[in-house]
């Protein structure tokens, strides 16, 4: 049914009506039109779609995914990236099962370890050359271009063992051959962080960027924290990417205050990190606010940024004939007590509150997952 928007407070895009109309076919209507469902937003934020750049949702291929509904509308999220949990050998699974059929927007970015996440760090993806199969990979990329958005390696220790820098080199060439972005996974060495960024070009993603792992994090020398700032300002994307090992407060509060503002806020939601310590995207935002960064650049790191990525509208959104996707949501005072990956904890006194997603004429409630307030 055609749907009509009214008292709400849009951010995140360069301008915006008082009313937006949604027409039966889904796209934003230039004119009002007739017949709608008048959806009153009570005063709530309108933003584009909030996406989440890192989610596992290979549910059933891989061990460790959730479904994609978990990570998605029901919590505010219109659209996502599954990072790396398929690999050449199952990514027609992931595609028919899981891409196709859902309501959200999903893209992939294709784990350059053949068997993806099977058995997460059980059975590495990465052991050595013979986990690669370069020509299968580019088969499957140029077979799925309009959903694969990237190439995905895990570059630390606990995957590549002493094969070191390699795959991640390997992963980077045919980034290149393609024409994809990289996104790397830093952490625990081998291979040492400043490894991994000497091959990385604008445009690669650095997730779990805001780590406190000894050794793996960019705080662990001043050289090391100037050359993450270097990278960023030549066009290296940050990525939140908090999962249940690689976010920590400290590292994003101090790294925030020099300057360094990630470029996207994403949850790395999977099996072992919904339930704690990172829930949804609304508290990992809300997190992210905790700790410095501005409510402006929030909605840039989970809206326009992240959506640029997967080639979405952003700030233009409400431009007439463009698909309507919009998060509503609210800002709320609270007092809630949440972790990082190393069990720090920390009070939240705001929190996002999602409370709807449009996509096309279809318009569903959300909410936050856990913590509760108080």
């Amino acid at each position: 049914m055609p749907l009509r928007l009214t008292n709400f407070k849009p951010v995140g895009f360069d301008a915006a009506p008082d009313e937006i109309f949604v027409d039966a076919s889904g796209k934003v209507a230039a004119t009002p039109v007739e017949g709608v469902e008048v959806l009153d937003l009570k005063g709530a934020y309108l933003s584009p779609g909030w996406c989440d750049l890192h989610v596992h949702v290979w549910h059933g291929g891989t061990d460790i995914s959730i479904r994609a509904a978990e990570a998605g509308r029901a919590t505010g999220v219109t659209a996502m990236a599954d990072a790396g949990s398929a690999g050449e050998a199952n990514f027609h699974g992931l595609r028919e099962y899981v891409i196709d059929p859902a309501s959200e927007t999903i893209k992939a970015f294709l784990n350059i370890g053949s068997i993806g996440l099977v058995a997460c760090n059980r059975v590495p993806e990465l052991i050595d050359w013979r986990s690669i199969d370069i020509d299968r990979t580019l088969a499957v990329i140029e077979a799925n271009r309009d959903v694969i958005c990237g190439i995905k390696v895990r570059a630390s220790g606990v995957i590549v063992g002493s094969w070191g820098i390699t795959p991640a080199k390997i992963a980077k060439r045919i980034a290149e051959m393609v024409d994809l972005p990289l996104m790397v996974h830093v952490g625990e060495p081998p291979p040492l962080i400043d490894e991994v960024f000497e091959i990385l070009t604008p445009g690669d993603i650095v997730t779990h960027c805001f780590n406190g792992k000894a050794a793996g994090s960019i705080r662990d020398t001043a050289a090391l924290f100037k050359m993450a700032q270097d990278m960023a300002e030549r066009g290296i994307l940050m990525d939140i990417g908090h999962g249940g090992a690689s976010f920590n407060f400290k590292t994003a509060r101090d790294s925030i205050a020099d300057g360094l503002r990630p470029f996207s806020i994403s949850t790395d939601l999977h099996m072992r990190s919904m339930e704690t310590p990172v829930y949804d995207m609304a508290t990992t935002v809300s997190k992210l606010l905790a700790v410095g960064l501005s409510f402006e650049d929030c909605i840039q790191a989970t809206t326009n940024a992240p959506r640029s990525v997967l080639g979405l509208s952003g700030a233009d959104g409400l431009t007439p004939g463009s698909r309507a996707d919009f998060t509503v949501f609210d800002l709320e005072k609270a007092s809630i007590d949440v972790a990082d990956s190393q069990g720090n904890h920390l009070v939240m006194d705001r929190v996002f509150e999602p409370r709807m997603t449009v996509l096309g004429d279809d318009a569903r409630p959300a909410a936050r997952r856990l913590p509760p307030a108080g």
